[in-house]
């Protein structure tokens, strides 16, 4: 029979959906900036999103603390982060990942 530790397995969905909302809104603030330098916002625009991003950062905070999962989601967006750097370094390097790969498929003596 199957036991699923149910705290730990809401402990881990929570931290995932709070880190995945965390990179959705590093990517938010990306969008903004570029609107902002843009010209692209009136002040009043600017000064709604500004207000939206804090808030959602304060909320995220507060979640984080509330449930104990600050390191987690750390530790995950770390985690995350070391992926794409890995995936931009192939896409901008493709000879060293053919090289990496073509190596992998050696078997050392």
């Amino acid at each position: 029979m199957l036991e699923i530790d149910e705290g730990s397995l809401k402990h881990g969905v929570l931290t995932l959906v709070v880190t995945l909302v965390e990179v959705i809104q590093e990517a938010l603030e990306t969008q903004a900036v570029r609107r902002l330098e843009g010209g692209d916002l009136t002040e009043d625009e600017q000064e709604r999103l500004g207000e939206a991003l804090m808030e959602l950062d304060e909320a995220l905070d507060e979640i984080k603390a509330e449930h104990g999962i600050t390191a987690s989601v750390a530790d995950l967006h770390r985690g995350l982060d070391d992926v794409v750097d890995e995936v931009i370094d192939k896409l901008i390097n493709p000879a060293r990942w053919a090289d990496e790969a073509h190596n992998e498929g050696r078997t050392t003596p």
